[in-house]
């Protein structure tokens, strides 16, 4: 099978050849961009010091090329805006340098201003004539929202001015997805996960806007929060607009990209902590899944894509409303989170949603274990998850700064090892 059919049969609960595996198919099943050069050259893909393209500067996640993808056995290939979390577009590569020595290539408005005590600012569309909308801290791996919250005035706040990142799509960005589609599938016989935002309702990390120069309305985290209670029609409001919008954009999109698309990501609002969830279920069926119901209706009525919910930490309570929203994908899978078995999670849930990610644990065994750990990690979650199709291998999360490079190397050669299924 080629990596498209395996992922098809696999989002049909049936068993193909093998196990798929995700590396950079989406904004939380990628790697940060200094692993990905640890791998890069480990694996002798380039020459000592070639720089990798970073291509999500807020998380600061690298390029995952055809030659890695090749060298690992990837099945997914990502179809993403071309602009930045931070509105400047992915073009004109000029190199940058992290500070592990990390050599990189980062977009050419990627416009960053020290600050005395080491930490770096960055700028919303790389304008520095505007206040700094991201922070990495000195030594860091990331960057950080900073809060523009403006004086919120109860008798004027405007649900419109929570909008105005979500906007009808343009022709320019029809246009690249339409190429970019036909490219990814024409070229490579990669399945397809596209991101084209703008569904991810109260997507916290979206919230702040670092891409607005200046951004209105509701703009610091906690009080977006305790908005969902306090100003609940207001956030209702912007929602339903939301919803409008994005699915007006969908349709337009469809109408260019057609079937190429196997996946599309919906949402990356995380409902969970370590310990537990921190909205009831009775509040997500109250605000949030009326929405996701609307978009995946559509979806599942006029396209052949399969609809991707990613929501981090203890979840489990949650995933019979995730099911009934029509949600046909889950991600990341926490297992490292309270309640969330690996087994519990695959005989409750295993025929109704594929599983995308809970491969190995991002935050103790990836990082701090053994390559003995990973490897017995690795073969557990294949023969729990995988047992009946609907698995899509991908860690719990994106692979982050700091992992031992042996421990990446056992991660994909276990992957290699225990992913094929026993011919019929």
């Amino acid at each position: 099978m080629n990596s498209r059919e395996r992922v098809a049969i696999t989002l049909q609960h049936k068993k193909p050849d093998r196990v798929p595996l995700d590396l950079g198919g989406s904004p939380v099943t990628g790697m940060h961009v200094s692993a990905v050069y640890q791998l890069r050259q480990a694996l002798t893909l380039d020459p000592p010091g070639t720089p990798v393209k970073v291509v999500e500067p807020y998380q600061m996640l690298g390029e995952i090329k055809l030659d890695l993808m090749e060298a690992l056995g990837v099945d997914m290939i990502a179809l993403s805006s071309p602009k930045s979390m931070f509105g400047f577009p992915l073009t004109d590569w000029k190199p940058w340098t992290f500070f592990d020595g990390t050599p990189v290539l980062v977009p050419g408005e990627f416009n960053t201003c020290p600050e005395p005590n080491g930490d770096i600012l960055m700028y919303p569309k790389g304008d520095k004539s505007v206040p700094a909308s991201g922070r990495m801290p000195a030594g860091g791996f990331y960057f950080d929202a900073i809060v523009r919250q403006p004086t919120i005035d109860e008798e004027t706040l405007d649900p419109a001015e929570n909008l105005e990142e979500f906007q009808p799509i343009s022709e320019e960005t029809l246009t690249f997805y339409e190429q970019e589609a036909e490219r990814l599938f024409s070229q490579t016989e990669k399945a397809i996960l596209a991101n084209f935002g703008g569904t991810g309702f109260g997507d916290i990390a979206l919230v702040p806007a670092v891409q607005l120069k200046h951004p209105k309305g509701i703009r610091d985290m906690a009080e977006w929060y305790m908005s969902t209670l306090t100003r609940r029609d207001y956030i209702w409001q912007v929602f339903e607009r939301q919803c409008e919008i994005g699915l007006a954009n969908l349709i337009r999109i469809h109408e260019r990209v057609g079937e190429k698309v196997s996946v599309i990501f919906i949402t990356g609002t995380d409902f969970g902590a370590q310990n537990g969830l921190f909205i009831s279920p009775k509040a997500y069926r109250d605000l949030y899944q009326p929405f996701h119901k609307i978009i995946n209706t559509w979806v599942h009525e006029h396209t052949t894509w399969k609809t991707f919910i990613h929501s981090c930490g203890s979840v489990i309570k949650l995933y019979p409303d995730f099911i009934a929203a029509g949600f046909d994908i889950i991600n990341p899978v926490q297992t490292s989170a309270a309640g969330m078995d690996p087994v519990v999670l695959a005989r409750e849930f295993g025929s109704q949603v594929t599983f995308w990610g809970g491969g190995v644990d991002t935050q103790q065994t990836l990082p701090f274990g053994t390559p003995d750990d990973i490897c017995t990690q690795v073969r557990k979650r294949m023969e729990i998850f995988g047992q009946g199709g609907g698995f899509v291998f991908n860690p719990i999360h994106n692979i982050q700064a700091g992992v031992p490079l042996e421990n990446l190397l056992a991660l994909y050669r276990a992957v290699d090892t225990y992913r094929d299924y026993p011919a019929a």
